[in-house]
Protein backbone atom coordinates (compact mmCIF):
# COMPACT_ATOMS: atom_id res chain seq x y z
CA UNK A 1 0.00 0.00 0.00
CA UNK A 2 1.32 3.46 -0.91
CA UNK A 3 2.01 6.07 1.76
CA UNK A 4 -0.86 8.42 2.48
CA UNK A 5 -0.40 11.94 1.12
CA UNK A 6 -1.38 13.95 4.22
CA UNK A 7 0.52 11.65 6.56
CA UNK A 8 3.66 12.12 4.48
CA UNK A 9 3.32 15.89 4.91
CA UNK A 10 3.47 15.58 8.69
CA UNK A 11 6.97 15.59 10.23
CA UNK A 12 8.08 13.01 12.81
CA UNK A 13 6.64 13.71 16.25
CA UNK A 14 9.77 14.69 18.18
CA UNK A 15 8.09 14.43 21.58
CA UNK A 16 7.42 10.73 20.97
CA UNK A 17 11.16 10.07 21.13
CA UNK A 18 11.44 11.63 24.59
CA UNK A 19 8.23 9.93 25.75
CA UNK A 20 9.57 6.55 24.65
CA UNK A 21 12.82 7.11 26.55
CA UNK A 22 10.86 8.20 29.63
CA UNK A 23 8.58 5.14 29.45
CA UNK A 24 11.52 2.74 29.16
CA UNK A 25 13.24 4.35 32.16
CA UNK A 26 10.07 4.02 34.24
CA UNK A 27 9.73 0.39 33.15
CA UNK A 28 13.18 -0.17 34.66
CA UNK A 29 11.90 1.24 37.94
CA UNK A 30 13.47 4.68 37.63
CA UNK A 31 11.60 7.63 39.16
CA UNK A 32 11.33 10.12 36.30
CA UNK A 33 9.96 13.56 37.18
CA UNK A 34 7.85 14.52 34.18
CA UNK A 35 7.95 18.24 33.43
CA UNK A 36 7.42 17.65 29.73
CA UNK A 37 3.79 17.66 28.66
CA UNK A 38 1.58 20.60 29.69
CA UNK A 39 -1.01 18.29 31.22
CA UNK A 40 -2.58 19.86 34.34
CA UNK A 41 -2.20 17.58 37.35
CA UNK A 42 -4.87 19.02 39.67
CA UNK A 43 -8.50 17.95 39.89
CA UNK A 44 -11.34 19.79 38.20
CA UNK A 45 -13.19 22.03 40.72
CA UNK A 46 -15.85 20.07 42.59
CA UNK A 47 -18.85 22.23 41.61
CA UNK A 48 -18.10 21.58 37.92
CA UNK A 49 -17.77 17.83 38.42
CA UNK A 50 -20.95 17.74 40.49
CA UNK A 51 -22.89 19.39 37.67
CA UNK A 52 -21.48 16.87 35.19
CA UNK A 53 -22.69 13.99 37.38
CA UNK A 54 -26.20 15.42 37.67
CA UNK A 55 -26.41 16.14 33.94
CA UNK A 56 -25.08 12.68 33.03
CA UNK A 57 -27.90 11.04 35.01
CA UNK A 58 -30.49 12.71 32.79
CA UNK A 59 -31.13 10.38 29.83
CA UNK A 60 -32.14 13.32 27.64
CA UNK A 61 -28.52 14.46 27.71
CA UNK A 62 -27.29 11.22 26.12
CA UNK A 63 -28.74 12.05 22.73
CA UNK A 64 -26.89 13.77 19.90
CA UNK A 65 -26.05 17.35 20.79
CA UNK A 66 -25.50 20.36 18.50
CA UNK A 67 -22.30 20.59 16.47
CA UNK A 68 -21.93 24.30 17.27
CA UNK A 69 -22.65 23.78 20.97
CA UNK A 70 -25.87 24.15 22.92
CA UNK A 71 -27.36 27.66 23.05
CA UNK A 72 -26.86 28.13 26.81
CA UNK A 73 -23.16 27.37 26.49
CA UNK A 74 -22.67 29.86 23.66
CA UNK A 75 -24.54 32.46 25.74
CA UNK A 76 -22.25 31.67 28.68
CA UNK A 77 -19.07 32.33 26.69
CA UNK A 78 -20.68 35.51 25.33
CA UNK A 79 -21.28 36.67 28.90
CA UNK A 80 -17.71 35.67 29.83
CA UNK A 81 -16.35 37.99 27.14
CA UNK A 82 -18.66 40.84 28.17
CA UNK A 83 -17.71 40.50 31.84
CA UNK A 84 -13.98 39.99 31.35
CA UNK A 85 -13.16 42.18 28.36
CA UNK A 86 -16.24 44.35 27.68
CA UNK A 87 -16.55 42.63 24.32
CA UNK A 88 -19.95 41.90 22.80
CA UNK A 89 -20.11 38.48 21.14
CA UNK A 90 -23.35 37.42 19.44
CA UNK A 91 -23.91 33.85 20.67
CA UNK A 92 -25.84 32.97 17.50
CA UNK A 93 -23.42 34.19 14.83
CA UNK A 94 -20.09 34.97 16.52
CA UNK A 95 -19.55 32.03 18.88
CA UNK A 96 -19.18 28.30 18.43
CA UNK A 97 -18.24 25.58 20.92
CA UNK A 98 -15.50 23.15 19.92
CA UNK A 99 -14.23 19.81 21.21
CA UNK A 100 -11.16 21.48 22.66
CA UNK A 101 -9.01 24.21 21.16
CA UNK A 102 -7.04 21.81 18.92
CA UNK A 103 -10.18 20.59 17.18
CA UNK A 104 -11.31 24.15 16.63
CA UNK A 105 -7.92 25.21 15.26
CA UNK A 106 -7.56 22.24 12.91
CA UNK A 107 -11.07 22.40 11.49
CA UNK A 108 -10.96 26.18 11.17
CA UNK A 109 -7.83 25.95 9.03
CA UNK A 110 -9.54 23.27 6.95
CA UNK A 111 -12.58 25.53 6.55
CA UNK A 112 -10.84 28.75 5.48
CA UNK A 113 -7.72 27.66 3.58
CA UNK A 114 -7.50 26.47 0.00
CA UNK A 115 -4.62 24.19 -1.07
CA UNK A 116 -1.52 26.35 -1.38
CA UNK A 117 -2.86 29.28 0.66
CA UNK A 118 -0.13 30.81 2.80
CA UNK A 119 -0.34 31.04 6.58
CA UNK A 120 1.98 33.08 8.80
CA UNK A 121 2.79 31.19 12.00
CA UNK A 122 5.33 31.95 14.76
CA UNK A 123 8.28 29.59 15.09
CA UNK A 124 8.62 28.03 17.62
CA UNK A 125 4.97 27.49 18.47
CA UNK A 126 2.44 24.99 19.77
CA UNK A 127 2.45 22.23 17.11
CA UNK A 128 -1.22 22.39 16.08
CA UNK A 129 -0.74 25.99 14.97
CA UNK A 130 1.67 24.81 12.29
CA UNK A 131 0.24 21.39 11.56
CA UNK A 132 -3.33 22.61 11.12
CA UNK A 133 -2.00 24.50 8.10
CA UNK A 134 -0.14 21.43 6.84
CA UNK A 135 -3.20 19.18 7.28
CA UNK A 136 -5.31 21.72 5.36
CA UNK A 137 -2.76 21.57 2.51
CA UNK A 138 -1.75 25.18 3.13
CA UNK A 139 1.67 26.76 2.68
CA UNK A 140 3.33 27.29 6.06
CA UNK A 141 5.36 30.51 6.42
CA UNK A 142 7.35 30.56 9.66
CA UNK A 143 7.95 33.83 11.49
CA UNK A 144 10.82 33.64 14.02
CA UNK A 145 9.75 34.35 17.60
CA UNK A 146 13.09 34.49 19.38
CA UNK A 147 14.52 36.42 22.35
CA UNK A 148 15.97 39.81 21.58
CA UNK A 149 14.19 40.28 18.25
CA UNK A 150 11.15 42.36 17.33
CA UNK A 151 8.54 39.75 16.40
CA UNK A 152 6.22 42.24 14.75
CA UNK A 153 9.05 43.52 12.55
CA UNK A 154 9.83 39.94 11.51
CA UNK A 155 6.12 39.41 10.80
CA UNK A 156 6.05 42.46 8.54
CA UNK A 157 9.17 41.29 6.71
CA UNK A 158 7.85 37.74 6.19
CA UNK A 159 4.53 39.04 4.87
CA UNK A 160 6.27 41.46 2.50
CA UNK A 161 8.50 38.73 1.03
CA UNK A 162 5.82 36.05 0.79
CA UNK A 163 4.46 35.16 -2.64
CA UNK A 164 1.71 34.41 -3.18
CA UNK A 165 0.48 36.62 -0.37
CA UNK A 166 -0.52 34.89 2.87
CA UNK A 167 -4.21 34.50 3.72
CA UNK A 168 -4.02 33.58 7.41
CA UNK A 169 -2.13 34.72 10.52
CA UNK A 170 -2.05 32.46 13.59
CA UNK A 171 -0.99 33.95 16.93
CA UNK A 172 -1.10 32.93 20.59
CA UNK A 173 -0.23 35.15 23.56
CA UNK A 174 0.69 34.38 26.29
CA UNK A 175 2.72 32.10 24.07
CA UNK A 176 3.41 28.40 24.30
CA UNK A 177 6.28 27.48 24.43
CA UNK A 178 8.25 30.75 24.63
CA UNK A 179 6.01 32.34 27.33
CA UNK A 180 6.20 35.62 25.38
CA UNK A 181 3.54 38.15 26.35
CA UNK A 182 2.17 41.19 24.52
CA UNK A 183 0.29 44.34 25.39
CA UNK A 184 -2.87 45.80 23.92
CA UNK A 185 -0.91 48.00 21.50
CA UNK A 186 0.51 44.88 19.84
CA UNK A 187 -2.97 43.72 18.88
CA UNK A 188 -3.86 47.20 17.63
CA UNK A 189 -0.95 46.84 15.21
CA UNK A 190 -2.07 43.32 14.29
CA UNK A 191 -5.57 44.52 13.34
CA UNK A 192 -4.13 47.27 11.14
CA UNK A 193 -1.62 44.81 9.66
CA UNK A 194 -4.39 42.30 8.88
CA UNK A 195 -6.45 44.96 7.13
CA UNK A 196 -3.46 46.11 5.09
CA UNK A 197 -2.56 42.59 3.95
CA UNK A 198 -6.11 41.18 3.72
CA UNK A 199 -5.34 38.55 6.34
CA UNK A 200 -7.61 36.45 8.51
CA UNK A 201 -6.35 36.29 12.10
CA UNK A 202 -6.68 33.41 14.56
CA UNK A 203 -5.59 34.11 18.13
CA UNK A 204 -5.26 31.13 20.48
CA UNK A 205 -5.99 32.48 23.98
CA UNK A 206 -5.48 29.23 25.91
CA UNK A 207 -3.52 30.97 28.70
CA UNK A 208 -5.83 33.96 29.14
CA UNK A 209 -5.87 33.49 32.91
CA UNK A 210 -2.30 32.30 33.41
CA UNK A 211 -0.60 35.62 34.09
CA UNK A 212 1.63 36.69 36.98
CA UNK A 213 3.27 39.65 38.70
CA UNK A 214 0.51 42.13 37.87
CA UNK A 215 0.43 41.40 34.14
CA UNK A 216 -3.00 40.86 32.55
CA UNK A 217 -3.19 39.43 29.04
CA UNK A 218 -5.32 41.41 26.58
CA UNK A 219 -7.91 39.69 24.43
CA UNK A 220 -7.49 40.13 20.69
CA UNK A 221 -11.24 40.73 20.44
CA UNK A 222 -11.16 43.79 22.70
CA UNK A 223 -9.42 45.76 19.94
CA UNK A 224 -11.79 47.83 17.77
CA UNK A 225 -12.09 46.17 14.37
CA UNK A 226 -10.73 42.80 15.54
CA UNK A 227 -13.96 40.98 14.71
CA UNK A 228 -13.74 42.32 11.17
CA UNK A 229 -10.49 40.40 10.58
CA UNK A 230 -10.41 37.39 12.86
CA UNK A 231 -11.40 35.12 15.71
CA UNK A 232 -10.11 34.10 19.12
CA UNK A 233 -9.94 30.57 20.54
CA UNK A 234 -10.39 29.93 24.25
CA UNK A 235 -10.31 26.62 26.11
CA UNK A 236 -11.36 25.48 29.58
CA UNK A 237 -8.45 23.01 29.77
CA UNK A 238 -6.00 25.14 31.72
CA UNK A 239 -8.08 27.76 33.53
CA UNK A 240 -10.43 25.18 35.07
CA UNK A 241 -8.22 22.06 35.11
CA UNK A 242 -10.39 20.42 32.44
CA UNK A 243 -7.89 19.12 29.83
CA UNK A 244 -9.59 15.77 29.32
CA UNK A 245 -13.07 17.25 29.03
CA UNK A 246 -12.29 18.81 25.63
CA UNK A 247 -14.26 22.06 25.68
CA UNK A 248 -13.25 25.16 23.76
CA UNK A 249 -14.70 28.07 21.82
CA UNK A 250 -14.05 30.06 18.68
CA UNK A 251 -15.46 33.58 18.84
CA UNK A 252 -15.33 36.63 16.63
CA UNK A 253 -15.69 37.10 12.88
CA UNK A 254 -19.11 35.80 11.87
CA UNK A 255 -18.00 34.57 8.45
CA UNK A 256 -15.14 32.50 9.90
CA UNK A 257 -17.35 31.16 12.69
CA UNK A 258 -19.99 30.19 10.13
CA UNK A 259 -17.37 28.41 7.98
CA UNK A 260 -16.19 26.41 10.99
CA UNK A 261 -19.80 25.56 11.81
CA UNK A 262 -20.38 24.25 8.29
CA UNK A 263 -17.34 21.99 8.47
CA UNK A 264 -18.26 20.73 11.94
CA UNK A 265 -21.84 20.00 10.89
CA UNK A 266 -20.45 17.29 8.60
CA UNK A 267 -17.94 15.94 11.13
CA UNK A 268 -19.39 15.88 14.64
CA UNK A 269 -22.42 16.45 16.86
CA UNK A 270 -20.53 18.48 19.44
CA UNK A 271 -19.18 17.42 22.81
CA UNK A 272 -21.13 15.09 25.13
CA UNK A 273 -23.99 17.29 26.37
CA UNK A 274 -23.36 16.83 30.13
CA UNK A 275 -19.85 18.17 29.54
CA UNK A 276 -21.31 21.24 27.83
CA UNK A 277 -23.74 21.78 30.72
CA UNK A 278 -20.90 21.53 33.26
CA UNK A 279 -18.89 23.97 31.17
CA UNK A 280 -21.69 26.53 31.63
CA UNK A 281 -21.24 26.21 35.39
CA UNK A 282 -17.48 26.68 34.97
CA UNK A 283 -17.92 29.93 33.05
CA UNK A 284 -20.83 31.34 35.06
CA UNK A 285 -19.96 30.05 38.53
CA UNK A 286 -17.66 31.40 41.21
CA UNK A 287 -14.24 32.16 39.69
CA UNK A 288 -12.12 31.82 42.82
CA UNK A 289 -11.09 28.37 41.61
CA UNK A 290 -9.35 29.95 38.60
CA UNK A 291 -7.43 32.32 40.86
CA UNK A 292 -6.36 29.37 43.04
CA UNK A 293 -5.16 27.40 40.01
CA UNK A 294 -3.13 30.35 38.73
CA UNK A 295 -1.62 31.02 42.17
CA UNK A 296 -0.58 27.38 42.49
CA UNK A 297 1.30 27.63 39.20
CA UNK A 298 2.92 30.92 40.22
CA UNK A 299 4.36 29.24 43.30
CA UNK A 300 5.64 26.36 41.21
CA UNK A 301 7.15 28.82 38.74
CA UNK A 302 9.01 30.57 41.53
CA UNK A 303 10.38 27.34 42.99
CA UNK A 304 11.59 26.12 39.60
CA UNK A 305 13.06 29.38 38.27
CA UNK A 306 14.66 30.40 41.57
CA UNK A 307 16.09 26.89 41.89
CA UNK A 308 17.47 26.82 38.34
CA UNK A 309 19.19 30.17 38.82
CA UNK A 310 20.62 29.00 42.13
CA UNK A 311 22.32 26.02 40.47
CA UNK A 312 23.74 28.19 37.70
CA UNK A 313 21.13 27.71 34.98
CA UNK A 314 20.10 31.26 34.10
CA UNK A 315 16.36 31.51 33.39
CA UNK A 316 13.92 34.45 33.48
CA UNK A 317 10.59 34.25 35.27
CA UNK A 318 7.75 34.13 32.72
CA UNK A 319 4.82 36.53 33.08
CA UNK A 320 2.41 34.07 31.52
CA UNK A 321 1.53 30.42 30.70
CA UNK A 322 2.22 27.31 32.77
CA UNK A 323 5.71 26.83 31.33
CA UNK A 324 9.31 27.90 31.72
CA UNK A 325 11.25 28.36 28.47
CA UNK A 326 14.85 27.69 29.43
CA UNK A 327 17.87 28.35 27.20
CA UNK A 328 20.15 25.32 27.11
CA UNK A 329 23.28 26.01 29.20
CA UNK A 330 26.19 27.10 27.02
CA UNK A 331 28.29 23.99 27.63
CA UNK A 332 25.49 21.75 26.30
CA UNK A 333 24.05 24.00 23.57
CA UNK A 334 25.90 22.27 20.71
CA UNK A 335 24.01 19.05 21.51
CA UNK A 336 20.71 20.51 20.37
CA UNK A 337 17.52 20.30 22.39
CA UNK A 338 16.59 16.70 21.57
CA UNK A 339 19.89 15.18 22.67
CA UNK A 340 19.99 17.48 25.68
CA UNK A 341 16.48 16.34 26.68
CA UNK A 342 17.62 12.73 26.42
CA UNK A 343 20.57 13.56 28.66
CA UNK A 344 18.28 15.07 31.30
CA UNK A 345 16.26 11.84 31.46
CA UNK A 346 19.32 9.61 31.58
CA UNK A 347 21.45 11.61 34.01
CA UNK A 348 19.03 13.77 36.00
CA UNK A 349 15.82 11.68 35.87
CA UNK A 350 13.89 14.74 34.63
CA UNK A 351 11.75 14.84 31.48
CA UNK A 352 11.31 18.11 29.57
CA UNK A 353 10.11 19.02 26.07
CA UNK A 354 12.86 19.66 23.51
CA UNK A 355 12.52 23.05 21.85
CA UNK A 356 13.00 21.57 18.38
CA UNK A 357 9.59 19.93 18.77
CA UNK A 358 8.02 23.39 18.49
CA UNK A 359 10.02 24.44 15.43
CA UNK A 360 13.64 24.86 14.38
CA UNK A 361 13.93 28.27 16.06
CA UNK A 362 13.26 26.56 19.39
CA UNK A 363 16.26 24.26 19.24
CA UNK A 364 18.33 26.33 21.67
CA UNK A 365 15.77 25.85 24.47
CA UNK A 366 13.86 23.24 26.43
CA UNK A 367 10.41 23.71 27.94
CA UNK A 368 9.55 22.88 31.54
CA UNK A 369 5.84 22.38 32.32
CA UNK A 370 4.69 23.30 35.82
CA UNK A 371 2.74 20.08 36.28
CA UNK A 372 4.40 18.61 39.38
CA UNK A 373 4.05 19.77 42.98
CA UNK A 374 6.69 21.90 44.68
CA UNK A 375 8.28 18.92 46.43
CA UNK A 376 8.75 17.08 43.14
CA UNK A 377 10.10 20.23 41.47
CA UNK A 378 12.72 20.51 44.25
CA UNK A 379 13.58 16.85 43.66
CA UNK A 380 14.01 17.63 39.97
CA UNK A 381 16.32 20.53 40.85
CA UNK A 382 18.51 18.20 42.92
CA UNK A 383 18.82 15.96 39.88
CA UNK A 384 19.59 18.88 37.58
CA UNK A 385 22.24 20.10 40.03
CA UNK A 386 24.35 17.04 39.13
CA UNK A 387 24.50 18.40 35.58
CA UNK A 388 25.60 21.93 36.47
CA UNK A 389 27.92 20.82 39.27
CA UNK A 390 26.70 23.47 41.76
Amino acid sequence: MDEFYRIKRLPPYVFAIVNDLKSKARARGEDIIDLGMGNPDQETPKHIVDKLVVAARNPRNHRYSASKGITRLRKAVSTWYRTRYRVEVDPETEAIATIGAKEGMAHLALAVLQPGDGALVPNPTYPIHSYSVVIADGDLRSVPLVPGEDFFARLQETARLAWPKAKLLILSFPHNPTTACVDRDFFVKVVDFAREHHLMVVHDFAYADFTFDGYKAPSFLEIPGAKEVGVEIFSLSKSYNMPGWRVGFVCGNAKMVHALGRIKSYLDYGAFQPIQIAAIIALEGEQGCVEDIVELHRKRRDVLVDGLNKIGWTVEKPRGTMFVWAPIPEEFRSMGSLEFSKLLIQECKVAVSPGIGFGEYGDGHVRFALVENEQRIRQALRGLKTLTGR
